[in-house]
Parts: structure tokens; sequence; C-alpha cells
């Protein structure tokens, strides 16, 4: 072959891997994740039973759920009058309104069809029930939170504003041990899940920032600023590598990013799950530049079957700022300060 014909032979290889090139780019461009995005909303994870089956709402039916929650949201904003008196003694004082608290304020909407509920499967929109193993670790659990911890949610378990614990066998209470507190006290995870996975809407801080690369995926969370990395096209760490938020590979699926996640610790952040959960998840970018999130939870051992859900993060303007949570979590040395004052004067007194 005569040096033309080679130089000639080179510019065509060349010119077609330039097209490759440009193809693939094409390609990582149009599927692109980067971005922040607003995951609040006004759909509930479980389908509220009187909707029965029913996924979808009409239009008119999401403008009532909006209008209704935002004359709800005017009514809990109003301005705290400064001339009211202290509450009782041991009583919940909760927030002052909902300033704080930012739940999002429109129902799912999916291809212009809105939504009962982000849960899809079951039929009936709630998780399935429990096996008898799970609905057993369930209980021992919350039984353990009311002799230990007092679950604030029950009208049984309000601050008294004593040192009830040491009625319990040799003393124990929630409040010997940092490593008593739940996890989301002590800024390790978000609550609700809201880190995941699954990544489920909280009742404020709904915002991610996800930073997509050729290698690598990583979702920060606002809420507790936990961080995901996914690592695409490779495969699992051992299962003697657990971590809080498990252990997460991603491909891709046409213009579709899949990710499957094992390797959980003992409680990941899905209530009722255990370490053996797998938690598989569809990210699909929308027309409007939002994201289309679905998710399919796989844990036998907890759930008689897998259940599914699905939903929308909103494209967000703006970035996101750092958590500081407790800011350095000088408040738990001052829950625990708390507590040794309350055992002192209960020893005072001789109760």
């Amino acid at each position: 072959m005569s040096t033309m014909h080679r130089f000639v032979a080179f510019v065509v290889r060349l010119a077609v891997l330039a097209c490759g090139l440009l193809t693939l780019t094409t390609a990582q461009a149009e599927f692109d994740l980067n971005g922040t995005y607003d995951v609040g909303t006004l759909t509930p994870l479980e389908r509220p039973e009187m909707y029965g089956d029913k996924l979808l709402l009409s239009k008119a039916e999401a403008e009532i759920l909006e209008e209704r929650f935002r004359k709800f949201q005017q009514r809990a904003n109003q301005n705290s009058d400064p001339n009211r008196s202290a509450p009782e003694a041991g009583a919940r004082v909760g927030g002052y309104n909902m300033f704080w608290l930012d739940r999002g304020d429109t129902a799912v909407s999916i291809d212009g069809k809105f939504r009962t509920s982000i849960i899809t499967y079951p039929k009936n929109g709630r998780m399935p029930e429990m096996t008898k193993a799970g609905a057993a670790r369930m209980q021992q659990l919350q039984d353990q939170w009311r002799l230990l911890w007092r679950s604030q949610d029950l009208a049984a378990s309000q601050n008294t504003g004593t040192a009830w614990w040491l009625s319990n066998p040799g003393g124990a209470g929630p409040y010997d041990d940092i490593e008593q507190r739940p996890l989301a006290e002590r800024c390790i995870l978000g609550s609700r899940s809201t880190a995941g996975p699954p990544m489920l809407p909280n009742l404020y801080n709904n915002h991610k920032r996800i930073i997509h690369t050729p290698t690598h995926v990583m979702i920060l969370t606002e809420m507790i600023h936990d961080a995901r990395i996914i690592r695409l096209n490779s495969q699992h760490r051992s299962s003697a590598a657990r971590s809080w938020l498990g252990d997460s590979i991603g491909y891709w699926q046409g213009d579709t990013l899949v990710v499957e996640t094992v390797n959980f610790g003992e409680f990941p952040a899905l209530s009722g799950a255990n370490k053996n959960l797998k938690v598989t998840e569809y990210f699909s970018k929308h027309t409007d530049g939002g994201l289309r999130y679905r998710f399919v939870v796989d844990n036998s051992e907890i759930w008689s079957q897998p259940w599914e859900g699905e939903y929308s993060w909103s494209q967000a303007q703006g970035k996101l700022y750092e958590f500081a949570c407790h800011e350095g979590n000088y408040a738990l040395g001052n829950i625990l300060r708390g507590a040794r004052e309350l055992e002192r004067d209960a020893l005072a007194s001789g109760e």
C-alpha cells in the first residue's frame, strides 16, 4: 500500500472514530442527570384507604387537594400571639407554625395524570403485610422503643419532666449512652428514608443534587447531608462490607439509569427493613427537565411480597447549602446532661 493510500485509510478511520465519539457524547448529554431537584409532594407514600385500588386522581380532584392544603398552610402560618401564656409543664410544644416545613404544594403527576399514592404495587397502594418474622421483629423493636425511648407520638408517652426510666429494670433509660439515641437525632441518617434507598419525600429539606460523571453518580440529600455514591458498570462489594445506605451500582437501560442496592446494615433507613433489603431504582428524564423516579423494594424476610412506587422529582433552581444538623451535636450533650439532672432530682426526692 502506498503512503497516500495509508494516509487516506488513516483519515477514514479517524473520521469513523470521531463520529463514534460524537454519538457517545450526544447520548451522554441526552441522559445527563446532573442538576438539583425538589422531591416534595402532597401525595402520600401509602394510599388512603378511601381510594381503594384507585391509582389516579382527576385534575379537578388534584386541584381540590392542593387548594385545601394551601388554606391549611395559611392558617398554620398565622403569626403567633406574643402575649400567649407559657405551655403547661410537660406539654409537647411542637413548632411555632409551618415556616420550617416544606412538604410540597402539588400532587404527584406522571404523564399528566395525578396519583393517589406513591406506592403503585400492590394495587391498593399500601405496603404489603409483613411476614411473621418481620412482624415479630417490628414488635420487638416497638417494645424496646416503649421501654427505653417512649415514642413522643403516643399520648401515653408524653414527656413528664421526670426520670421515669429509673423504674425500668436496672434503671436502664434512653439517655444512658449517646448511641442509644435514634440515627436522625444523632445526625447520621435523615428521617423517613429521605436518602434511601428508596429515596422518599420528607416533611422538609426535600432537595437533591445529582452530580453525574462517566463512572459515578452522586446524590446529595439536603437532609443530614447524606451523599449516595453509585458506581456505574461495576460489581457489588463483598457482603461483609455493609453500610448505612447500602452498596449501590448502576447501569443504563436505554435512557433509564437502573441502580441496584444491597449490603445494608442491620437497620436501613427504610422503616422495618433489615440487612437483606434489596432496592432497585429507575431514574429517567422528563421533557421538562425533571426526573421520573421508580423503585422496587424486595425484602422477603420482612414483607410478604415486593412492593413498588413511583413519583416525580421537579427541576429546582439554586443550590444545596450545608445542613449543619446539631452544629457539632452539642445538643446531644445537653440531652444527656438534662437526664442526669432529672435523675439527681428523683434521687434527692426519694422517688
